[in-house]
C-alpha cells in the first residue's frame, strides 16, 4: 500500500474528517484507492448522514412510471451483468428514482442522464440508502440546472469558449452549433454516459475532493481545445458529423490521460475572472427543483467582470489573481470628467467618425498593453469600461465585437461600467478616481448626491458619513473589517502609464490623444512643459534635472526617474516582527521617522511609521505592544511623483516608475499612500533627499 493511501486510511479513522483533508493528502493530482473510494466519496459528499429513503413508501404509482421502469429495464439490458444483479439493480434504480422524483417535486424525462449518473455509485457496492445520499449530493452540488435545450448552463459555457478560444467559438457559431447540441450529456451525467467506468471514476474522484462544482465547465472546455484544430478543420463538413464527432469526444479518454486533463481544466480556471464564476455558481448549482430562478445570461456580448474583482486584482501581490488591461471606452467629455489611473482611453465614438483613427489608436492601444505586461503593471486580460449608460454602450458593444472579430483572447466587459466604479468607490471617488468633476460628472448629475463641500454620494455601499479621510477610512475599515486583513494592495498598483497630451486639439492629434490621454482637459498646458524631455538612461549628455520645478506638488505631476528602476514592494520585504523603536534606532543614515497612516484604496488603514535615510524609504506597520514590521522599502531614487490632493493635503501619493523601452515615456509601476499630519514638513525632507540622490 502506498503512502497516499496510507493517509487516506487513517484520515477516514477520525471522527473530524472532512474534504479538506482529503484534498490536503491527494492536492488533486491523485485518483483514490479502489478500496477507499466508497468512504472516500460518502465524506467528501454526504455531510449530514441522514436515512431520507426510509421514508420511500415503496408505492410506485408515479404518472410516468411506465416510462421510468422502460427507460431502467433498456438501461440494465445493455450491461454484462447476470440475471440475479440485473434484478436487484433494476430495482435499485427504480426505488431510487421514484424517491427522488416524489422527494423533489420533480418529473422524469427519458434522457436527462440520473440514470447513467446512478451506475458509478452502483459499482461501489453500497446500500441503497448510501447509494441515494450520494446521488442526491452530486444532483445538488455538481451538475448543473436548467439542463435544457439553450437552457443557461449552454450560454454560460459559450461564453468560456469564447473568453479562451474566440476562433473556436466562431468556427463553432458560424456552423450554428450550440452547446446544448453536443454537450448535454457531458454535464448532465458529469460524463458517465459517454466516458468508460474506469474514467468517470478517476474523474470524480478528482472532482469531489475539489469541491468546485464549476469545474466540469472547464473539463468540457479542454474536450475542445485538446481538438480544436479537428473540428475547425471539419468546418465545412456536415453539420451532424461534426455534432456527432463533438459528442463523442471524451470516450476517446483513458484512465491513465485523467490527472493531466483534470490538472489542465484547473489551469484554465484559474484563468477565468473569479467574479464571473461565483456570480453564476448559486444561479446554476444547488437543490434542483423545478421552480428555478430565472437569470439572463443569453444576450451577453461576452465575460462580465464585477468592479470589485477589477479594482481588488490590480496588484500581483494576490496569487494567481487575473490581471486586468483596463480599456475606457467613454467618449472624451466623459473620460476627462473622471476615470481611474489604469485605465487606457478609447473613445468609442471614433470608430464611426474616424475609422481610420480608430485603427491606429487600437494598435496604439495593443503596444501600451504589450509595455505594461513587460513591465509586470498589467496582464494579458482586456477589460472594456462603458458608461453604465444604454445610448452609450451600444458603441462600447461595438468596440467588444471588433476586438472579438479579430479572435482576441480574455476580452470582457465590467458590469455596471463607470457608474459600479463610481459606486464602489463612494465618497472616496474623490480620492480615487482622476481629475473628477461632479459638475459634469454624468453618475453624480444622474444621483444628485455630490455636495460640493462633501462629496457624498448616495449610492456608496458602505454610507460613510463623514468627509475628513481619516474618518472614513476608519468608518469603511469597521464596516470591512475581514477585507482590512484580507487585501493588502492598493488599486494604483502598476499603473499602466501617466503621460500627457502634446495638445487640447484631440482629433488633430487623435493618436497622441489615446495613448496618452490628458490629466486635465481643462487645464491649459504650455508646450514647453508638455514637450519636455527625459535623457535617455543610456544618454550621458547634460544635466537630467536642471531648471525643473520641485519633486513634491499639490496635485500636480512633476515628474523624476533615477537611474536604479529596481524597487521592492511590500511583499519583497520581511515580514518578521521587530520592535519599532530599537529598529528605528539600528538603521544606518537614518534621517528622521513620521508617524503616519498607510491606506490602502479598498478603505484599510494602518498605523505606521514613515522612515527616511539617505538613499531610501521604509515602513514599519504598527502591530501591537511596541512590535512592528517592515511593509515597503524602496529607492529613493525611484520615486518619480510625490502628490497630494487639493481637498486634503495631508493624504500623500509617492508614485515610482521608469522610462519605456524607448526611453520617451514616463510609466508609473507603483504606488504608495499615506496619512502624514503636518505632510509638508515631511515631503519637503524627502524631496531634498530625492534630488541629493538624483
Amino acid at each position: 500500500m502506498d503512502v497516499i493511501s496510507i493517509q487516506l486510511e487513517t484520515a477516514l479513522l477520525e471522527d473530524d474528517c472532512s474534504v479538506n483533508e482529503i484534498y490536503a493528502i491527494c492536492k488533486g493530482k491523485h485518483t483514490f484507492p479502489e478500496f477507499l473510494r466508497a468512504d472516500l466519496w460518502t465524506c467528501c459528499l454526504v455531510t449530514h448522514k441522514t436515512d431520507a429513503l426510509s421514508h420511500f413508501d415503496e408505492i410506485y404509482d408515479l404518472p410516468f412510471q411506465k416510462l421510468l421502469r422502460q427507460d431502467c429495464q433498456n438501461f440494465i439490458d445493455t450491461l454484462g451483468n447476470d440475471e440475479g444483479d440485473k434484478i436487484s439493480i433494476l430495482s435499485d434504480i427504480e426505488a431510487i428514482l421514484t424517491f427522488y422524483c416524489k422527494n423533489r417535486n420533480l418529473k422524469y424525462e427519458s434522457n436527462n442522464g440520473w440514470i447513467e449518473t446512478l451506475m458509478p455509485i452502483l459499482s461501489l457496492k453500497l446500500k441503497r440508502t448510501e447509494i441515494y445520499n450520494i446521488f442526491e449530493a452530486i444532483r445538488d452540488t455538481f451538475i448543473p440546472k436548467d439542463n435544457i435545450k439553450h437552457g443557461n448552463v449552454y450560454h454560460v459555457f459559450r461564453l468560456l469558449i469564447l473568453y479562451h478560444d474566440p476562433e473556436l467559438c466562431a468556427v463553432l457559431d458560424t456552423c450554428k452549433i450550440t452547446p446544448d447540441m453536443y454537450a448535454n450529456q457531458w454535464f448532465q451525467s458529469l460524463f458517465a454516459s459517454t466516458c468508460q467506468l474506469s474514467v468517470v471514476l478517476s474523474i470524480w474522484d478528482l472532482y469531489f475532493q475539489q469541491s468546485d462544482p464549476f469545474l466540469v465547465f472547464f473539463l468540457s472546455l479542454i474536450m475542445l481545445v485538446n481538438r480544436r484544430d479537428e473540428i475547425i478543420g471539419m468546418r465545412k463538413d456536415d453539420k451532424s458529423s461534426l455534432i456527432k464527432f463533438l459528442s463523442n469526444m471524451p470516450c476517446e479518454l483513458e484512465a491513465d490521460d485523467v490527472v493531466d486533463f483534470c490538472s489542465l481544466a484547473q489551469f484554465y480556471s484559474s484563468r477565468t475572472p473569479s467574479s464571473f464564476k461565483s456570480e453564476m455558481l448559486n444561479q446554476l448549482f444547488g437543490q434542483q427543483t423545478n421552480v428555478e430562478e430565472p437569470i439572463i445570461i443569453s444576450q451577453a456580448l461576452c465575460l462580465p467582470v464585477s468592479v470589485y474583482e477589477l479594482i481588488e486584482n490590480t496588484s500581483t501581490s494576490k496569487e494567481g489573481a487575473v490581471r486586468f488591461f483596463l480599456v475606457d471606452c467613454r467618449p472624451v467629455e466623459q473620460y476627462n470628467s473622471g476615470h481611474l489611473a489604469t485605465a487606457f482611453h478609447l473613445d468609442s465614438n471614433l470608430m464611426l467618425t474616424e475609422p481610420t483613427s480608430f485603427q491606429t489608436a487600437v494598435q496604439g492601444l495593443l503596444r501600451a498593453q504589450r509595455s505594461a505586461i513587460d513591465a509586470n503593471a498589467s496582464g494579458e486580460h482586456l477589460c472594456f469600461l462603458g458608461s453604465g449608460r444604454i445610448e452609450e454602450d451600444q458603441y462600447t458593444h461595438m468596440i467588444i465585437a471588433f476586438f472579438l472579430q479579430k479572435s482576441t483572447q480574455y476580452v470582457s466587459i465590467l458590469s455596471g461600467g463607470y457608474a459600479a466604479i463610481h459606486d464602489y468607490f463612494g465618497d472616496g471617488m474623490f480620492d480615487c478616481l482622476e481629475d473628477h468633476d461632479f459638475t459634469r460628472c454624468l453618475v453624480c448629475n444622474r444621483t444628485g448626491a455630490v455636495n460640493r463641500n462633501q462629496g457624498s454620494n448616495l449610492f456608496h455601499r458602505h454610507s460613510i458619513a463623514t468627509s475628513s479621510p481619516q474618518s472614513q477610512i476608519k468608518d469603511d475599515k469597521q464596516q470591512k473589517p475581514q477585507q482590512q486583513q484580507k487585501q493588502q494592495f492598493d488599486l494604483f498598483s502598476k499603473l499602466s502609464s501617466a503621460m500627457k497630451t502634446k495638445t487640447s486639439d484631440v482629433k488633430s492629434k487623435l493618436f497622441d490623444y489615446i495613448a496618452h490621454p490628458a490629466t486635465n482637459s481643462n487645464v491649459p498646458q504650455k508646450q514647453e512643459e508638455v514637450t519636455e524631455r527625459h535623457v535617455s538612461m543610456n544618454e550621458k549628455n547634460g544635466k537630467r534635472y536642471r531648471n525643473l520645478a520641485p519633486v513634491f506638488g499639490i496635485d500636480e505631476d512633476y515628474d523624476h526617474v533615477g537611474e536604479n528602476n529596481e524597487f521592492s514592494s511590500s511583499d519583497e520585504v520581511d515580514s518578521n516582527r521587530v520592535n519599532i523603536q530599537e529598529y528605528i534606532k539600528s538603521i544606518p543614515e537614518l534621517i528622521q521617522s513620521f508617524k503616519c497612516q498607510e491606506v490602502q484604496i479598498n478603505g484599510a488603514m494602518y498605523d505606521s511609521y514613515l522612515i527616511l535615510t539617505k538613499k531610501r524609504i521604509e515602513v514599519i506597520r504598527d502591530l501591537e505592544n511596541g512590535m512592528g514590521k517592515v511593509s515597503i522599502k524602496r529607492p529613493l531614487s525611484n520615486i518619480v511623483k510625490i502628490t497630494a490632493k487639493k481637498r486634503y493635503r495631508d493624504l500623500i501619493t509617492f508614485k515610482y516608475g521608469a522610462h519605456d523601452e524607448n526611453g520617451e515615456n514616463l510609466i508609473i509601476t507603483d504606488m504608495d499612500r499615506f496619512l502624514i499630519p503636518n505632510s509638508q514638513e515631511a515631503t519637503k525632507i524627502i524631496s531634498k533627499y530625492i534630488l541629493q540622490q538624483l
